[in-house]
């Protein structure tokens, strides 16, 4: 029998910005942590983060810094809330890029 060797471990990081190169999968991160029962903001600017790294450029990094550094995505949670007590929900989607 031939053994074979495997990685025990990944470096989770990289992984997590590799997989959220998908849009999809970068829009349904934000959107579970959205949906958290109990908000917590640092996790969002993290989240972010993660996503800017996969998807965005410098520009968008400093962005999150700013986003991570403020109350802003406190903010977005209380909208979040405040949308869910109207019967709304804040959702975070793949924007269709025109076929022309």
């Amino acid at each position: 029998m031939q053994s074979v060797k495997v990685p025990t471990s990944r470096d989770y990081q990289e992984y997590l910005v590799n997989s959220l190169k998908d849009p999809d999968r970068a829009a349904g991160y934000i959107a579970a942590i959205l949906e958290e029962s109990e908000p917590e903001p640092e996790l969002l600017a993290s989240a972010i983060d993660d996503v800017a790294s996969a998807l965005g450029g410098d520009g968008d990094r400093q962005w999150v810094k700013d986003f991570g550094a403020s109350d802003k995505s406190q903010a977005v949670y209380e909208l979040a809330t405040w949308l869910d007590k109207l019967g709304l929900k804040l959702t975070v989607s793949v924007r269709q890029l025109d076929q022309a």
